[in-house]
């Protein structure tokens, strides 16, 4: 084994001189190097989260890289009104009867709420990528209005947000 470090470092000799950092690792978490190299390399940026908030249907089974999983089943379903069940939880229509369901806003309001210190812990531990899944019975009214309305929410705070409708379509 120490012939082998030997080898490598007699070949990255010469790479290592032309470099402009050169970060020691034999002491480093995998946490602390990710500081380290971002240190390194970064332009200023601030430290920010991708989160990806996907609304999905159950009957389509959960999306799985989901860091978070939120029903909102609970809500009344438009696809029982006939005026509402060609649209999607994108359209005016169906986005404001959903938001004025009954808990609706303070569903939004709560979750939000809740997700502050989670999503703060993960720039801490340098996870930079969140997937909130956003689920209903087919993925095409409720959890598409309830995901528009969290990505809202958090863009508000900041926060880099990009929704995508898994089942749109599928119907």
């Amino acid at each position: 084994m120490l012939d082998g470090l030997a080898a490598e470092r007699r070949l990255l000799a010469r790479v290592q001189e032309r470099a402009d950092v050169a970060i020691d690792t034999s002491e480093l978490t995998v946490h602390d190097l990710a500081r380290e190299v971002r240190a390194a390399v970064a332009d200023g940026a601030p430290d920010t989260l991708r989160i990806n908030v996907v609304a999905f249907g159950f009957k389509y089974g959960l999306p799985l890289d989901a860091d978070h999983v939120v029903d909102v089943r609970f809500l009344a379903n438009p696809y029982w009104i006939t005026e509402l069940r060609h649209l999607t939880g994108r359209d005016a229509p169906v986005r404001d009867y959903v938001l004025a369901r009954p808990g609706a806003m303070e569903f939004v309001d709560r979750y939000v709420w809740a997700l502050e210190p989670v999503l703060e812990g993960y720039l801490h531990e340098e996870k930079r990528y969140v997937t909130i899944a956003v689920g209903c019975t087919g993925g095409k009214h409720r959890s598409v209005a309830i995901a528009e309305e969290l990505a809202v929410r958090l863009r508000r705070r900041g926060e880099r947000v990009l929704v995508t409708a898994r089942d749109l379509g599928k119907e």
